[in-house]
């Protein structure tokens, strides 16, 4: 049987959290908790805290990767061999992760394998998760092979984190999910979905300008560290993202925001191509896991 600790990174989460590890506790397979909190100011810690999990609190809101990499890390220490990464917002069944550790076990070549994310509803998929099933390329064994599957609950193993590393720091909330994918297959490894295994994913996706341009720089800044494409091309890449995204966003919103828009991801777009080094030197340690 492997040794499995589930992280769950916090932050202002008590409308969810009590139901979340209420649901793991209640796991057909056992799991060790690691709840990294994000320095909340509402009652998400002490929650967490009347839980038989590890916890470990923040003094600032570090985001998503660097809230991960803490937990993982002390996973690491801790000898775990499968890493579960879940989303406080979620909730997970009986069955849900023991059904994931047995189709890890029968792929290993698989270094990310995801859940089915149903809405609150539990009878469709979250909406954005359907477009990411939508997108897969292959079957094999049951198991949906897809090039990206958002983070919200992830099965890792340990030889797959050794050798992709952690998450890119240069992300702070959006984006590093992806980037960790195109990292996971440059190293050889398959990421799949499984339909034998399930979580409900309680949220309500909300368009919001100010979102829509941090995601947009966050999807540029990982076009420039695409590691399974060439330094060069990813440049050009990155261009033709500055000029469509915006032409993408023009359903949404008005053509002075749009026009804003253009102008956020171009200004970023010169900054992160007078970082060259910076780039280059981060990219090299992707790919040599430094």
């Amino acid at each position: 049987m492997k040794k499995v600790c589930c992280i769950i990174v916090t932050y202002n989460g008590e409308k969810w959290i009590e139901k979340c590890l209420k649901s793991i506790q209640q796991s057909s397979y056992p799991i060790q908790v690691i709840v990294v909190d994000n320095y909340s100011n509402d009652n998400t810690l002490k929650i967490a805290s009347n839980f038989d999990n590890i916890v470990i609190q923040s003094n600032t809101n570090l985001g998503f990767g660097k809230a991960n990499n803490i937990g993982i890390q002390k996973g690491l220490e801790l000898d775990f061999e499968y890493f579960f990464l879940l989303n406080q917002d979620t909730f997970i069944y009986e069955d849900t992760i023991e059904n994931l550790v047995t189709e890890l076990d029968k792929n290993p070549h698989y270094g990310i394998l995801s859940p089915l994310h149903y809405s609150p509803n539990e009878k469709t998929l979250d909406a954005n998760f359907q477009t990411y099933l939508n997108r897969s390329f292959a079957t094999e064994n049951h198991l949906k092979k897809v090039s990206f599957v958002n983070a919200a609950a992830w099965l890792l193993s340990r030889q797959c984190i050794e050798k992709t590393g952690l998450f890119e720091e240069l992300f702070s909330h959006y984006g590093e999910d992806r980037n960790y994918c195109d990292r996971v297959l440059y190293h050889r490894f398959s990421i799949g979905i499984t339909e034998k295994s399930k979580i409900v994913h309680d949220r309500t996706i909300q368009r919001s300008f100010r979102k829509d341009v941090v995601q947009s720089k966050y999807a540029i800044l990982g076009t420039f560290l695409n590691i399974n494409k060439s330094f060069t091309s990813c440049f050009f890449s990155g261009l033709k993202q500055v000029l469509g995204l915006p032409k993408y966003f023009l359903k949404f919103y008005s053509f002075i925001l749009t026009l804003n828009l253009f102008l956020n991801l171009f200004f970023y777009y010169i900054r992160l191509f007078a970082s060259l080094s910076k780039i280059r030197k981060t990219r090299m340690a992707h790919k040599n896991n430094e």
